[in-house]
């Protein structure tokens, strides 16, 4: 892993995180697609956060902040690449960006059925919170 880059991403970047999340990534928001990866790195270009391994794409991780509450979406390991330390790597980038922003608490989006994730998030300290669920309403514009 000493080859790993975690870099912000940049709008040169978009189509090749978007073809990556189609690989590595479970399920799919409104949200995931051009326009919306666009407008994420052009309000806030430091919240998408990618590991780059041998020039390629091996990780990603958006860390929003609202100044609020840290809220931690598409953390996604290449599935030829997991369990060497990348997903823990992506997310030490982003704790370290809420600490730096101020932020003192972080949730995270998992999928209720995406086991495997389920226990990658255990190992970094994370434990769901049953008490709340995630309601939605999709906006039309």
């Amino acid at each position: 892993m000493n080859d790993l880059r975690i870099r912000a991403a940049s709008p040169a970047d978009v189509d090749a995180v978007l073809a990556f999340w189609k690989i590595a990534a479970e399920g799919a928001s409104i949200s995931d697609d051009q326009e919306g990866v666009e407008r994420l790195v052009a309000r806030d270009p430091e919240a998408l956060i990618l590991a780059e391994q041998a020039g390629e794409l091996a990780g990603t991780v958006i860390a929003g902040f609202d100044g609020w509450r840290c809220h931690l979406y598409r953390l996604a390991v290449h599935p030829d690449r997991r369990r060497q330390g990348i997903g823990a790597a992506l997310l030490a980038a982003a704790e370290e960006r809420f600490v730096r922003l101020g932020g003192r608490r972080v949730d995270a989006m998992v999928l209720d059925r995406n086991d495997l994730a389920h226990r990658a998030w255990r190992a970094a300290g994370y434990a769901p919170q049953p008490e709340w669920s995630r309601w939605v309403k999709p906006l039309d514009g």
